[in-house]
């Protein structure tokens, strides 16, 4: 069985994902295909780049994912295949493998090149259809990925925000919103580590505050902003039973600083 995810920006019921998904399907009838996500914001890379190195890991070993969020598509910016933590996946270089490649370096790196495994005319405006679609097809079907292309020698990068630590704060910020409206930093739980259970520490994102940090979110009653280690285990904002986000008017780059008194 060959796995191929798909990420893109193409919107829920796009007739481009079906697209896609029929020239994977006529290449390879025995590909499973998976969607993480066709909602990711036009355009938006640093978004994609969350959502693969969230999702990228919980798949099975070997798995293809297929990534299309491309705002220089048709020009000469580079498409690549590429190896990542037993992952395999197939995306433009402009920075949507980086967050993957910033946790574990890449084993392999391929530019795509060979026009053998393409479909032909190459529309500019749809390079997913023509180019990543077969040639992930052809990949689940067993193709050496040397066979794509010549080495790569580095994934374009994107300087990612870093939390800073000092003995008696850490300062973030938030980089990420879900669907509940729930406020995700950029705060690890490793950063953390020992302090989960100090009721001491005082959470301020923007002018709201909060003390503590709790187990799950129905700890403290509905309407109560408290602060949590979510499943991607970072540090979140959530209103309980509420959307933090529209609630509070907060958005991504909002500062969050942890202190200690």
């Amino acid at each position: 069985m060959s796995i191929i995810t798909l990420t893109t920006d193409f919107g829920a019921g796009s007739v481009y994902v079906a697209a896609m998904k029929g020239v994977i399907l006529s290449l390879c009838p025995s590909a499973v295909i998976i969607d993480i996500s066709h909602e990711i914001p036009p355009q938006d890379v640093r978004r994609a780049a969350r959502v693969l190195c969230e999702a990228a890991q919980w798949f099975p070993p070997q798995t293809l994912h297929v990534a299309v969020v491309d705002p220089e598509v048709g020009t000469d910016r580079a498409i690549v295949y590429a190896e990542i933590g037993g992952q395999r996946f197939l995306a433009p270089d402009n920075g949507l493998l980086s967050l993957l490649a910033a946790k574990t370096p890449p084993t392999k790196l391929i530019r795509l090149a060979e026009h053998s495994y393409w479909l032909e005319p190459v529309s500019p405006t749809f390079q997913g259809r023509d180019i990543m679609a077969p040639v992930a097809a052809r990949l689940a079907s067993g193709l050496a990925p040397e066979l794509l292309g010549p080495p790569w020698p580095e994934l374009k990068t994107i300087d990612w925000p870093k939390p800073h630590e000092s003995p008696h704060c850490i300062k973030g910020e938030i980089v990420e919103i879900d669907h509940f409206g729930n406020l995700i930093t950029n705060i690890g739980a490793e950063m953390l580590a020992g302090r989960l259970t100090d009721r001491r520490v005082r959470v301020q994102c923007g002018q709201y505050e909060t003390w503590s940090i709790y187990r799950t979110y129905a700890d403290r009653p509905r309407g109560t902003l408290i602060a949590l280690i979510g499943s991607g285990n970072r540090l979140e904002l959530a209103l309980v039973g509420d959307n933090a986000a529209h609630r509070l008017g907060v958005g991504l780059g909002t500062p969050v600083t942890l202190f200690w008194e």
